[in-house]
């Protein structure tokens, strides 16, 4: 059971905000355990992409408490904050951020260079960098030996998309974050797609946090969470909207 295993990620009584006395996410909490499939659902504007760059690090709440893997991220500094996410935390951007003057493979073992225990991971599985790599393009649909000699620019989007996912895999963080990622993507597609990196996060015993807006992808992971649900300023918010359209 999952509700057994420990958190890998606890927010308490977090608040940011962009801007000076206009808060974006107000969170009470919001705990995430360790091997869980998470699903974050909002609207476009909500704070999703807000609330990914807290678990990761990259942003530091006003208030409260960001804890992943049992570090309490606000307490680090921001060399080490970056640090921990390397070594700890596989992004899915959902403009994939290659680089475009690195070659597929390149792109895929990028992270490997700033992580140890990533890279000591794949050591212990008896494999190469570059042959991990492909096996993570081969299981995520680019098969064909071609394709990996050819700049990330030439790629389609879907492959691109391939490409980024491998990237964020490599080494089995032991955290997945996903930013839309299959938001340009078909209905048969972005399905096929998230059941192979639901194959991939089980095999690597990593915990995933996907977002998105699309709410028939909901069915498919083990707990989905509307974002309105635990961001206080969005309840206030929608409140707000209804008074309004009551007195309208």
């Amino acid at each position: 059971m999952l509700s057994s295993h420990p958190p890998v990620i606890a927010l308490k009584d977090i608040q940011f905000s962009w801007k000076a006395g206009t808060p974006v996410l107000d969170i009470q909490e919001l705990i995430i355990r360790q091997g869980e499939k998470v699903f974050i659902r909002g609207p476009s504007g909500s704070g999703k992409t807000t609330l990914l760059g807290l678990l990761g690090g990259v942003l530091t709440p006003e208030r409260g408490q960001v804890a992943v893997l049992g570090a309490d991220l606000n307490n680090l500094s921001p060399s080490k904050r970056d640090h921990f996410r390397a070594e700890h935390i596989g992004f899915i951007f959902q403009m994939f951020n290659l680089i475009p003057y690195l070659s597929v493979i390149e792109n895929v073992t990028l992270p490997l260079g700033f992580a140890d225990a990533r890279k000591y991971n794949i050591i212990q599985t008896g494999v190469e960098e570059k042959q991990e790599a492909i096996r993570l393009l081969n299981h995520l649909g680019l098969t064909d030996p071609e394709l990996i000699k050819r700049s990330v620019t030439e790629l389609s989007i879907g492959q691109q998309q391939r490409v980024a996912a491998a990237r964020a895999l490599i080494g089995k963080p032991d955290i997945i974050i996903a930013d839309e990622p299959t938001s340009a993507l078909d209905t048969d597609t972005r399905e096929a797609f998230i059941k192979l990196l639901f194959e991939e996060c089980e095999a690597a015993g990593s915990t995933l946090v996907f977002v998105s807006h699309d709410p028939t992808l909901e069915p498919l992971f083990d707990r989905s969470i509307p974002l309105h649900t635990i961001n206080r300023m969005s309840q206030h918010w929608l409140a707000e909207s209804s008074n309004e359209q009551e007195t309208a």
